[in-house]
């Protein structure tokens, strides 16, 4: 049996089937043949669901008008509008002008939340015994499409499109792992240029495109180029072990598609930018996902009054898009009912990670849902912004601003500080004890000033280097997502390390002196702690590190090392980063 794109596109019906997915195929659909909505089901999702609000006919058609009268040439602007009625709702004007507008929302969201829970806490086994429990589950009405001939400037068939109420929120492309001549980067060619040209209506109602050889599976966004569209390789967020081939379609299926999880993503994942020239649209991958779910229900229990203030570290390694995740985490907290639009606190070590984050997060006013998002310029400005703050606001900062002045800031408990880079600077509440010439000096860490000026807050941490000190302050790791996942999701590229030593020569003789010298000093007179201090200065890293036997030695090696290889052809592409522990030795070792 040959496994063609037909074969793949009856699995992955099947495999929709499973999950609470009705198969209709594209000719059973009354509609127009330019038509990409299945209006039927809009009406009847509206009229059920605003049943008890006296929805009128009248008020259905204007918003199916509504939905279609964005125009497709401007394709960008139209699905970055739809994708907000989608995700957010709308107000409606009534057509009897003394009742109050009405708020629409064209996928229930509410009602899934519930009918997950309800699955969740019957006994195992109940969707296998009972196909129709969870179809029925919920008041969305769910289909995946196939055999649709949708008439644009051209006649095009796409291979599946799963509907939500009406709207064609995900397109499916097919191609065949056993014909070598197309190749799955053939299907996203297929999507973005074919599809573009001849039948862009169907993609303002896009959220995301899937594409697919059965072996290769990729989700993304639209407007993405090809190697943004990734795997989605976990279901439940707890498996260690990443799908790959042909599971990668059967982890997809049931990861993402899970109806409840694919109405989550639509509704808090998928992110346009306010401004943007380089038509973005960014869509969460697996990873993102699961850490912002985890630390959301996390955040959740441990806020304070009740809870203990840690609401937990993330460890993400390179690769695991922590901006983006940080945005997700914070459109979660600001959209919650039960937080009550929280004031949340970014805070990194760093002025441009500070830049980095102020840049994505100033430009995702609509997508948070708040318009106070404010890079703050200094401790005072942040409690000014503070002041008199019950609830909302976004507020960027470094954490050496907190070592300005010691006032309280807030005692409110609604406040989320989300801390990058956890693992270096904001970690240290010990007091520290220095002795120095002119007597003991007691300081406290960044993180001690911290969190003295917002005692009730809630902190999480993300870092790339989980160490105990940050799990004592933030809480345990909540999810994690390690290089070898990044590896194989080829978002970074392998490392590969051969250690080399390079040996240092002290000579005997000369330690023998200096152990001299110090004797006559103590005879002298001089105190104990000066002589510690002197000793420690001699004896110093840099003082190894930097000896220039052992700097000659390291580029002599590094020179060999790097000829062979090109002389040999091994060396394609690469490149090479040398990491001194001074400026001043990095300046040597660059000379020699």
């Amino acid at each position: 049996m040959k496994f063609t794109e037909e074969r793949l596109e009856q699995a992955i019906i099947e495999l929709l089937g499973k999950e609470g997915y009705q198969h209709t195929c594209g000719e059973a659909i009354e509609r127009a043949p330019q038509d990409v909505l299945i209006k039927s089901d809009i009406r009847e999702f509206l009229k059920t669901h605003y049943k008890a609000d006296l929805i009128t006919d009248y008020e259905i058609e204007s918003i199916i008008h509504k939905l279609e009268y964005l125009p497709a040439s401007d394709l960008y602007y139209s699905n970055k509008a739809i994708m907000k009625f989608v995700s957010d709702g709308f107000l409606l004007k009534r057509e009897d002008v003394s009742q109050k507008d009405l708020y629409i929302q064209l996928i229930d969201y509410d009602n899934e939340e519930q009918a997950f829970e309800i699955v969740e806490k019957e006994p195992l086994g109940i969707a296998e015994a009972n196909p129709e429990y969870l179809p029925n589950a919920d008041n969305n009405i769910y289909r995946i499409v196939n055999q649709m001939e949708i008439q644009g400037y051209e006649l095009r068939i796409p291979d599946g499109i799963l509907y939500i109420n009406g709207l064609p929120l995900v397109v499916f492309e097919f191609k065949s792992a056993i014909r070598e001549e197309a190749t799955i980067h053939d299907a996203y060619k297929q999507l973005t240029t074919r599809y573009d040209r001849d039948i862009p209506e169907l993609f303002k109602y896009n959220a995301l495109c899937v594409i697919s050889d059965g072996v290769n599976n990729k989700m993304g966004s639209y407007f993405a180029s090809y190697e943004f569209y990734y795997s989605w390789r976990k279901i439940t967020g707890e498996e260690k072990l990443d799908k790959d081939g042909i599971d990668s379609l059967f982890t997809m299926i049931s990861g993402l598609f899970n109806k409840r999880r694919l109405v989550d993503v639509i509704r808090h994942f998928v992110y346009a930018p306010d401004t943007s020239s380089k038509q973005e649209k960014i869509v969460c991958r697996y990873p993102q996902y699961y850490a912002v779910t985890k630390l959301f229900d996390n955040i959740k229990k441990h806020m304070k009054p009740h809870g203990d203030g840690k609401g937990g570290t993330y460890f993400g390694a390179t690769g695991c898009g922590k901006s983006y995740t940080m945005l997700f985490l914070t459109r979660q907290l600001m959209r919650d009912v039960e937080l009550g639009s929280p004031t949340i606190i970014l805070i990194t070590d760093r002025t441009d990670l500070d830049d980095q984050l102020s840049g994505t997060f100033t430009n995702a006013k609509t997508y948070v849902g708040d318009q106070n998002i404010i890079s703050v310029e200094s401790r005072a400005e942040l409690r000014e912004l503070l002041k008199g703050r019950k609830s909302g606001g976004v507020f960027l900062t470094t954490i050496h601003k907190f070592t300005e002045d010691l006032q309280l800031l807030t005692e409110r408990t609604n406040v989320i500080c989300i801390s990058d880079e956890a693992h270096r600077s904001q970690v240290n509440l010990e007091q520290k004890i220095t002795v120095t010439e002119d007597g003991v000096r007691k300081t406290y860490g960044f993180a001690k000033y911290l969190h003295d000026s917002l005692p009730n807050a809630t902190y999480v941490g993300f870092t790339g280097t989980p160490i105990d000190a940050t799990l004592d302050v933030f809480g345990e790791i909540v999810d994690s997502y390690t290089m070898i996942e990044s590896v194989f999701d080829e978002i970074t590229v392998r490392i590969v390390y051969e250690g080399r030593a390079a040996k240092v020569l002290l000579d005997s003789r000369q330690l023998e002196q200096v152990e001299k010298y110090y004797k006559e000093c103590e005879a002298a007179g001089t105190n104990e702690y000066q002589i510690d201090k002197s000793k420690k200065t001699m004896a110093s890293m840099s003082t190894i590190l930097g000896d220039p036997d052992r700097v000659k030695a390291i580029a002599n090696d590094f020179v060999e090392h790097y000829e062979a290889r090109v002389e040999e052809g091994t060396t394609q592409k690469g490149k090479a980063m040398f990491v001194c522990s001074s400026r001043e030795i990095a300046y040597q070792f660059f000379k020699e």
